[in-house]
């Protein structure tokens, strides 16, 4: 019963956990080159799958392999976030910018490898926090398969909160919502300004005592 109270609330913890400012603020700036809800969703799952990927491979290496990762390191994958977040903003600004959202083919994002960006910023994603997750498991759960199975539910949970945010957050981007190219400009930076913000921010608390 010890033991299965933790798995019980893993996929809480991972829905939740997909709420973190960050993971909004890099799906809202994803989202805005869509023009469709679907082709947003398909971002969030997208994203979920790259942040489970790297928290697993984590998990992995510091449960089944017994492979210390030095402290400092997780300073530097979380300032790797930061970077990660100003990059994003900036190449929206850009993009918006050069109004390239607005031409015909700028629209065509239903291809597989556009949802590329979307696994590979949930790649980087899971590198924050992802070892004070591992030592947490490691601390709570004593069987090691016991810790893989809770780092997977606490995947699916993250999958399934990024899902429901990357919807909610294509709204008011959805052409459906938003016909003024004007409107459509002025939240694409507003989120893209918030984005290099908390960027700078995180890179800055990370990087400081490094």
């Amino acid at each position: 019963m010890e033991t299965s109270v933790p798995l019980l609330f893993a996929a809480m913890v991972g829905f939740t956990h997909a709420f973190e400012a960050d993971h909004l603020l890099a799906v809202s700036s994803m989202v805005t080159r869509r023009n469709s809800i679907k082709s947003s969703l398909k971002d969030g799952i997208y994203w979920g799958l790259g942040h489970s990927s790297t928290i697993l491979a984590i998990g992995l290496l510091m449960i089944v392999a017994k492979v210390a990762i030095a402290e400092a390191t997780f300073g530097y994958f979380e300032a790797t976030v930061g970077l990660m977040l100003i990059l994003l903003g900036t190449h929206r600004i850009w993009k918006t910018w050069k109004h390239e959202q607005h031409h015909h083919k700028a629209h065509q994002e239903e291809a597989p490898h556009h949802h590329r960006l979307a696994y590979g910023v949930g790649l980087v994603h899971g590198l924050a926090g992802s070892g004070t997750l591992v030592l947490l498991v490691m601390t709570e759960l004593k069987s090691s398969l016991q810790g893989i199975v809770y780092l997977l539910i606490f995947g699916l949970g993250s999958i399934a909160g990024m899902l429901l945010a990357s919807g909610v957050f294509s709204l008011p981007f959805s052409q459906k919502f938003t016909n003024a190219r004007q409107i459509r400009g002025a939240l694409t930076l507003a989120s893209s300004l918030f984005c290099i913000v908390l960027g700078c921010k995180v890179m800055w608390e990370n990087l400081r005592g490094l």
